[in-house]
């Protein structure tokens, strides 16, 4: 058995885990990792990245069946399916070999095995097979151990039909038919990869609409362009009662909100219905951290009721984002270093959907910020009015922006289109500084860019649009 002694050791090497290693290794302290597997957690090596390369290559096999509208021929367009999860696969694994990289920059130790706290200042770490092979004494311990697919009763996950997000990313064939339960981020990626490739997609959404933490007009747009461009058909305020294997492939029941059930058959189906925070053997319990509703809570500096214990990510509860999880990292490293820190906003943390057109928002929707109490101004600019847009041909969706209408700030936006994702860094930073709409419109934004449609929404706001 190993003996270590660090400033700081983080239980975990995610997006949440690895920056804050490396960030307390930049302020000075000695860092060690605890990561029982590739280190960049489930977001770079089974979900953000590799399912972004997957994306892509259903971005392009669109492309090329629409190739005669750019004045180009194009003929016998066919996928090779198992080169395109290869592709992703391969991004995944040179991002993972970049953390590698920054750890042996940083002067990060790396301990491989399952971490648990065994007091406030000692974590052990088992192999495979609960032997323990080393024990890390620390002054600070950061727990990032993430979070998995939330089970549901019911839904039977055998990872062969009924499957987890990994599993769909690894498929060597494309099914014929396939059911997504629950239409967030992941579910909605899903549907559309697979329908891009020819699969007869059909999502299930208990709530009233698909993405339903989306504004409604945004939620609305991507359900009118999934049916009737993609052929997806979207079942909303539907649960699901059960799902399980059925012959060679699924059985999916379902209630609608009138009390009717419905029995759906497909090839495979995906259980994209929420995460459930990994709490179990970690040694919390040792040290009277008492988990909320399944998470960790946490101050604004990621402190948990342990002053010297700190929880980052998925398993310091929503939003369960990378981004989010890397800030908390951050802060929680800036802060045990006694640097300033104002910590998390979580108020100002972007949301991103990367089907096509793609989702991206940041702030209060517009039914939020009036139950929040404020009297508002709204700016909506169509991309059909964008030339840009009409460039690349893809002239769909809008960028919605919600101001408050006696002092002027953004309150939120919220934008379905071409590339939207990369227009949030802007708004969001507006956010951040409390920039008001005239500011927005007034600052001259290049010609042609997709992100004149800011500026147009924001002028809309103020009816001083001359392009609208």
């Amino acid at each position: 058995m190993n003996q270590h002694t660090f400033d700081v050791v983080v239980i975990g090497g995610g997006p949440g885990g690895y920056p804050a290693a490396v960030r307390a290794s930049q302020l000075g302290f000695s860092v060690a990792c605890v990561e029982k597997d590739r280190l960049g957690g489930v977001c770079l090596n089974w979900g953000c990245i590799p399912s972004k390369a997957l994306l892509k290559s259903a971005e392009y096999m669109r492309v090329f069946s629409h190739a005669e509208d750019y004045g180009i021929k194009v003929k016998d367009v066919s996928p090779d399916f198992p080169k395109v999860i290869e592709r992703s696969r391969g991004v995944a694994d040179r991002m993972s070999n970049g953390v590698n990289f920054l750890f042996k920059k940083y002067k990060v130790t790396q301990v491989k095995g399952w971490g648990a706290i065994k007091n406030a200042t000692t974590v052990e770490v088992k192999d495979e097979k609960g032997t323990v092979t080393d024990v890390i004494t620390a002054k600070y311990i950061v727990i990032a151990t993430g979070a998995r697919p939330r089970q549901i009763p019911g839904i039977d996950v055998d990872r062969e039909v009924v499957l987890t997000s990994t599993e769909a990313m690894l498929q060597q064939k494309i099914p014929s038919s396939l059911v997504v339960m629950g239409s967030g981020a992941i579910g909605v990626e899903f549907a559309y990869f697979y329908s891009s490739f020819g699969t007869k997609v059909t999502i299930v959404e208990m709530m009233d609409r698909m993405l339903p933490v989306e504004d409604d007009d945004v939620s609305k747009e991507l359900r009118k362009i999934f049916e009737r461009e993609y052929g997806v058909t979207v079942l909303t305020e539907t649960k699901v009662v059960s799902a399980k294997k059925k012959g060679k492939g699924v059985e999916v029941v379902v209630e609608k909100k009138d009390g009717t059930k419905e029995t759906l058959i497909a090839d495979i189906a995906l259980n994209s219905i929420g995460v459930q925070g990994n709490i179990e053997n970690i040694g919390l319990e040792n040290v009277g951290i008492v988990p909320e509703r399944g998470w960790i809570k946490v101050d604004r500096f990621c402190r948990t009721s342990v002053p010297n214990i700190y929880a980052v990510g998925d398993i310091a509860g929503a939003p369960w984002l990378a981004h989010k999880a890397t800030a908390e990292g951050i802060v929680c490293a800036e802060h045990m270093a006694g640097h300033h820190t104002d910590g998390v906003r979580y108020d100002n943390i972007p949301g991103a959907t990367y089907c096509q057109p793609q989702v991206a928002s940041i702030g209060l929707t517009e039914r939020k910020a009036k139950e929040a109490g404020h009297e508002v101004r709204v700016g909506k600019f169509p991309f059909t009015a964008s030339g840009k847009a009409h460039g690349m041909g893809q002239p769909k969706g809008f960028v919605k922006l919600v101001f408050d209408k006696k002092y002027g700030e953004l309150l939120g936006a919220h934008m379905i289109g071409p590339d939207v994702t990369e227009m949030l860094a802007e708004l969001g930073l507006a956010r951040e500084l409390g920039v008001t709409g005239p500011a927005i419109f007034k600052h001259v934004h290049a010609h042609p860019t997709l992100s004149e449609a800011t500026m147009e929404a924001a002028a809309i706001a103020w009816n001083e649009s001359v392009n609208f």
